[in-house]
């Protein structure tokens, strides 16, 4: 058995390894890399580590874009194996590759009118709708816990990871020739005591791990606090009627933070300001949402057994149609325009930051983690002026950082799920998905706390198991 690191390694987008299996080539996860447009795309169309049509079948540990946004890329270049998921990812990638082609097409619509008229070539899409409908096709949707035979030497099994609905770690059962041994992949690994989704669950001791390293070197302040900080902006917008701006993932954090803002609201904890969601990809997701309730944890299940509904209340409102989202540009704070994407690169949040971000009295909310060179990380690192839309516009709204709303687990969460593993059992430890520095930090943690062999591979690097 041999595995390849292709993408996420020594970074945190584009998430794809590769194992070489008794003849077998198995891929987990195919995501798209974020970050640089051009180096991004390039990126994404070209698979130089391997022929997709040699590639036997993926696992999916869940649809973030990241991890599952380069599938239908894969299928355009002739891959036409099984890909197997929890029924909730499935759900959800329907939605969100789908998206994720509709925006493409938009935005190369812009940018091939401006090329058109210099004369130049025009660009293509990394896939299209129709190299969506086929991805689809090929999902094989697989419940929590459920074994599964994906090839006659390989026993598949998906627990809860506890990031986002629907997302897991794959758990392998390999026999090779004589042996048999055990293999895990963390896929992103979510925070214990969180609201809606349950924990992380703990998976059988493992000969070998691969885990995400995203927040291996830092540590978030307590979701217990966000409530307190999430008032606070809140009465700061109501005194000087301001709009506040949130870039937000459709899948996970939106809903979170509806969640969030229904307790403080039944709580009277904050005052009721207009909420509007402005995203049809996150309409549809809630929705997905409702129809998953075996992903909840006891206390979202018990409000639901209540007839009540953790993702409506009233002053919420979910905006679907363009014509209504232009509409919010007039409308006056005190109110909470919600939008994706998380990380600010493209859809309606890029048009409310334009409409918003030279207004000091606007406050622009980042909730969740921006890789490198997108928007929304120059945004937290308040860099100005900023591009957006082809045009320069100047940093001038108050920026506010949640970190407590992570769904991504810290250093401390990490540690604590990994020693939940047999050290002696347990040969080799990858970690993945995380910038360098964040790795080296985890680490060193992670041999101090007893684990003997701790590797981070660099990108196309292959290993012999």
């Amino acid at each position: 058995m041999k595995i390849q690191f292709i993408g996420a390694a020594r970074s945190v987008t584009g998430s794809m390894h590769l194992l070489h299996i008794n003849g077998s080539k198995i891929l987990l996860d195919c995501g798209m890399v974020q970050g640089k447009r051009k180096e991004s795309f390039e990126a994404n169309r070209n698979f130089i580590d391997f022929d997709p049509r040699e590639i036997d079948l993926v696992i999916l540990s869940h649809a973030h874009i990241d991890h599952a946004g380069n599938l239908p890329s894969l299928v355009r270049m002739g891959f036409r194996g099984p890909i197997y998921s929890t029924f909730a990812t499935k759900d959800l990638c329907s939605l969100m590759l789908q998206d994720c082609a509709h925006i493409q097409e938009h935005d190369l619509e812009f940018v091939n009118k401006k090329r058109k008229r210099a004369k130049k070539n025009l660009f293509e899409p990394l896939y299209t709708q129709e190299d969506v409908i086929q991805t689809l096709k090929q999902f094989i949707g697989v419940n929590y816990h459920n074994e599964v035979d994906i090839t006659p030497e390989v026993r598949l099994t998906f627990y809860d990871a506890g990031h986002i609905l629907g997302s897991s770690i794959v758990h392998l059962m390999i026999q090779e020739k004589e042996r048999v041994f055990s293999f895990a992949f963390s896929g992103d690994l979510g925070r214990p005591n969180l609201p809606i989704l349950r924990d992380p669950e703990k998976i059988p001791d493992v000969d070998y791990f691969l885990c995400e390293s995203t927040y291996g070197g830092r540590f978030h302040d307590s979701f217990t606090l966000s409530g307190d900080k999430m008032a606070e902006v809140i009465k700061k917008a109501v005194n000087r009627k301001a709009k506040i701006i949130v870039p937000s993932f459709s899948v996970g954090r939106t809903q979170e933070l509806v969640y969030l803002l229904n307790e403080l609201f039944e709580q009277n904890k904050a005052p009721r300001i207009p909420i509007f969601v402005d995203s049809p990809l996150s309409v549809n997701v809630t929705q997905v949402f409702r129809l998953h309730p075996e992903c909840f944890d006891f206390e979202t299940s018990r409000f639901i057994l209540r007839h009540q509904d953790p993702f409506g209340f009233a002053q919420l409102q979910y905006i679907t149609n363009v014509e209504d989202s232009k509409e919010l540009n007039s409308v006056h704070g005190p109110c909470m325009i919600i939008s994706s994407s998380g990380m600010a690169e493209a859809g309606r949040i890029v048009h409310h930051l334009a409409n918003n971000i030279e207004n000091a009295n606007s406050m622009i909310l980042i909730v969740g983690y921006c890789a490198e060179n997108t928007l929304g990380k120059k945004i937290v690192e308040k860099v100005t002026p900023l591009n957006i839309l082809g045009e320069s516009f100047n940093l001038n709204a108050e920026v506010v950082l949640f970190n407590s709303l992570s769904a991504h687990a810290d250093s401390n969460e990490l540690l604590h799920y990994c020693n939940t593993l047999d050290k002696d059992k347990l040969k080799n430890m990858f970690l993945v998905h995380g910038d360098f520095d964040q790795q080296e930090k985890f680490k060193t943690r992670l041999i101090e706390s007893g684990f003997k062999t701790v590797t981070i591979p660099q990108k196309g690097e292959m290993y012999e198991l």
